[in-house]
């Protein structure tokens, strides 16, 4: 049974890795709802579970951004000058998101994380993008939205490429710039929200063995060693192929997750 999770765990960061690269996100809207059902089935503590399903994705997606970003950088579509920008608002929004996180009951994390699925979903599917109307904002302006992004990342355990690529392309960023500076982006957010879960889990002595706080470490493993060598895959898939297809039966597949953690509240 021990060997049938750990397959689990690297079959899903395989396909948030593809995800990451392909889209921009850091897979995080897929590794929460899947990480749910299986620390469900392991019978892991059940009022900490949304929680460690949060935490260890955001540890995951260090190592997904790492592997996906470098894949961008090296065709060029990463600007490092909005990385730079925007990073100090990314870890001031995530690390207190993560705190107030772990103070939040399971069932106000799990309506918060469905909601934002489905309103995902919806973005996704009728490919609701802002039109390139304006110019990046100043150094205020870009802090702000860096702490609302990091801020709603860590509250959903996500890398915030879903926030992050609808705002650069509103800021006149190439689409495929903005994927890839997204999944930059999203190294800041998941290292300073793993951090953030990680200790604010450490005084809870009902966690599992090999749990690090609110990270579980077995699952991280096999999602981060999957996921990072299948991003670069992602990255080569996004800049060939037409993304419109893939991302309507992605949006499709959220809101079945979705509509499945809603149905256990």
């Amino acid at each position: 049974m021990i060997m049938a999770y750990c397959l689990s765990y690297i079959l899903l960061g395989a396909f948030a890795g593809v995800l990451a690269g392909l889209l921009g996100v850091g897979g995080g809207i897929v590794i929460v709802p899947v990480l749910t059902f299986l620390f469900t089935a392991q019978h892991l503590p059940e009022n900490h579970i949304i929680h460690m399903a949060l935490g260890t994705s955001l540890a995951s997606i260090i190592f997904t951004s790492l592997a996906s970003f470098r894949a961008h950088h090296y065709r060029g579509a990463v600007s490092w000058e909005v990385l730079r920008r925007i990073s100090p608002g990314i870890v001031t929004g995530t690390l207190p998101g993560s705190c107030l996180a772990a103070q939040l009951s399971t069932p106000i994390l799990k309506w918060f994380f469905v909601l934002f699925l489905y309103y995902v979903a919806l973005q996704i599917f009728l490919n609701m993008r802002p039109a390139p109307s304006r110019q990046l904002p100043g150094s205020r302006g870009m802090f702000a939205v860096g702490s609302l992004i990091g801020g709603i990342s860590s509250l959903v355990g996500i890398g915030g490429g879903v926030m992050s690529v609808p705002f650069l392309i509103w800021c006149n960023v190439e689409l495929r710039c903005a994927i890839g500076t997204s999944a930059a982006i999203g190294f800041p957010i998941a290292l300073a929200g793993g951090i953030g879960y990680a200790a604010n889990g450490l005084s809870i002595e009902t966690l599992p063995s090999w749990s690090l706080g609110f990270v579980y470490l077995p699952a991280l493993l096999g999602i981060s060693l999957a996921s990072a060598s299948t991003a670069p895959l992602g990255v080569r898939l996004a800049h060939t192929l037409p993304l419109s297809h893939l991302r309507k039966f992605f949006a499709l597949f959220i809101i079945l997750m979705a509509t499945k953690m809603l149905m256990g509240l």
